[in-house]
């Protein structure tokens, strides 16, 4: 069952629980996406990065989105921090918000959560039940 605040998916607001509460935010989850990725993939394709969004979370003020990234190593995240304005711009661009959200960006905790378990199913059915190598 969700949570009544919508932050049952590992610090990830917006999923069912926040569609019921905001369904205008859940909306704008949706479309920034779409946005997002597209952008990231157009920036990411000259610096020969890969980065996938796996979603967005606009706070309910309307003034600061959390985008989610599969993996973030430090120097993409630099890049997309330098490429921070452009995004919002064309976020701008491609949505009729009065105000764009200031764009930040967070590793998703939901992938890091499945790669662990991936990791652990591993090494039981390599026989190795404990964290060693």
């Amino acid at each position: 069952m969700p949570s009544r605040t919508g932050r049952g998916r590992g610090g990830r607001g917006g999923g069912a629980g926040g569609q019921a509460r905001y369904p205008r935010v859940y909306r704008l989850n949706q479309v920034l996406q779409e946005v997002l990725a597209d952008e990231i993939e157009r920036r990411s394709d000259a610096s020969g990065e890969l980065l996938t969004v796996t979603g967005v979370t606009v706070e309910p003020d309307l003034r600061h989105a959390t985008v989610w990234l599969s993996s973030l190593t430090d120097a993409s995240r630099a890049l997309l921090e330098e490429h921070r304005v452009e995004l919002q711009a064309a976020v701008a661009r491609q949505t009729t918000m009065k105000r764009t959200p200031r764009l930040s960006f967070e590793v998703d905790p939901a992938v890091v959560h499945g790669a662990a378990i991936e990791d652990a199913l591993r090494r039981l059915a390599d026989g190795r039940p404990g964290d060693e190598p």
